[in-house]
This record gives C-alpha cells, structure tokens and sequence, in this order.
C-alpha cells in the first residue's frame, strides 16, 4: 500500500492506529543504528533509508535521479515490510538474520529476496532490526551495490 505522504511524520500520522506503535518502534530502533552516511526520506510510497547524492554522486542505476536505496519501511496490506537490500546482496548477512530470527522469534520467517515481512505485531524482533540496519557501513553498502552492477554488465 503505497502512501501519498512526503514526510516521514506525514507517513506515520495516516498509518492505521493498529500499525503507528509497531512501525514507530521499527523506525526509532533503524534511526538509533543508521549507519553514517544514510539518511530518512520518502521513497516508493513508504519510509526511505537512502545514500543521498551528496554522498553518492551516481545515484541508483534504475534511476540516477533518485539516490541510492539502503532499507525501506512499510506498512503494507497484510503485514509491515522491512525491506533491506544489504540481506540480498550479501549472503553473510542474509545467512546471519535467518539465524538470529528463529533465536529471537516465537513464529516462522516470511521473507522474500529482500522483504521482511512482519505479521503478528505481537512478535516483531526491534532489536534485530536495528542490529541488521547497523550492519553495513555506507561505505560498505557503495561497494557491495558497484560490485553487483558491474557484475551484471559483464
């Protein structure tokens, strides 16, 4: 469910009363630990964690307009996505939440390529999302996204 909003407080403000708690926890545990260098914004409808171009010149590939994505936060449907390119693109990170989720949680992982999707609001693992935000310098994330697209160039 893309939103209209064009701020963060405006996203929060209409979120359904059930959501605004568990989406303002997610968002407060991944501003405590965004890595220097990643900034809040609007993106896709949702919360936006993005390298903004003065930090990243380029821009994302799909898009040099827009800045480069790290995480995104939203309240969808059915569920709360965290989205999280970083658990895609490294496989040492991926392999590590898998392992942390079922430690920190009570009911099965669903998750997509990059989306974590939360459904009972009753067992959302804050910390660990905010342990995963931290996980990956800017710098790092840089890297991690050039290597992968002059990967798929070859």
């Amino acid at each position: 469910m893309q939103s209209n909003a064009t701020t963060p407080q405006q996203y929060l403000d209409e979120l359904p009363e059930d959501r605004k708690a568990p989406i303002q926890n997610l968002r407060q545990q991944i501003l405590d630990n965004l890595p220097e260098g990643i900034v809040e914004t609007m993106g896709y409808g949702m919360l936006g964690y993005v390298i903004p171009h003065s930090v990243y010149p380029e821009g994302y590939h799909c898009d040099p307009k827009l800045p480069l994505p790290f995480m995104n936060l939203a309240s969808q449907k059915n569920f709360i996505a965290v989205y999280s390119m970083a658990i895609y693109a490294k496989k040492g990170l991926y392999d590590w939440f898998i392992s942390e989720y079922a430690k920190r949680c009570k009911y099965k992982l669903d998750m997509g390529k990059s989306c974590i999707r939360l459904k009972r609001m009753d067992d959302i693992p804050y910390e660990l999302i905010g342990e995963l935000t931290a996980k990956i310098s800017a710098e790092e994330w840089i890297e991690i996204y050039e290597d992968s697209i002059k990967s798929r160039k070859k």
